[in-house]
């Protein structure tokens, strides 16, 4: 299995919220859909390729929509998506740790299982997507949904 992790990223937000937010896919949708209106630009051009539903995630990549639903969870450091629909096998872990009372440190690990043809078509832009997705979580206004 091949892994691509992103960059370890800072989020301003105590580890207790963010792991609530991301464990729950149904709350944060609903939270999302409610304050939509109020979030930065940013926030909202991030959240452009990544949709919350009821059970899991949605991820638009390279490859179409990549359906995960939470397969794992260790409160309050650890959430495994795993693949509900995909051409491939795949996982994403999302590990947090707490720096203080106020910041909280995150990465993103996405796991594929590929042809060796397909992960030289699409390798690097697997590398850049668990980055974005790394940047995109980190950048989430935890406080505000």
């Amino acid at each position: 299995m091949d892994t691509y992790k992103s960059d370890k990223q800072v989020i301003d937000c105590d580890i207790a919220t963010v792991y609530g937010k991301l464990s729950n896919p149904a709350v944060f949708k609903q939270q999302l859909e409610q304050n939509i209106d109020k979030l930065p630009e940013e926030a909202r051009a991030q959240l452009q390729n990544l949709k919350f539903e009821d059970d899991g995630v949605v991820i638009e990549s390279p490859m179409g929509p990549l359906k995960m639903g939470i397969v794992e969870k260790v409160e309050p450091t650890k959430i495994v998506f795993g693949a509900a629909q995909s051409p491939v096998p795949f996982g994403l872990i999302v590990e947090l740790k707490e720096m203080d009372a106020d910041h909280t440190e995150s990465m993103a690990t996405l796991q594929l299982e590929l042809p060796m043809m397909l992960k030289m078509m699409v390798g690097n832009k697997l590398k850049d997507g668990a980055k974005m997705f790394g940047n995109m979580i980190a950048r989430l206004p935890y406080r505000e949904l």
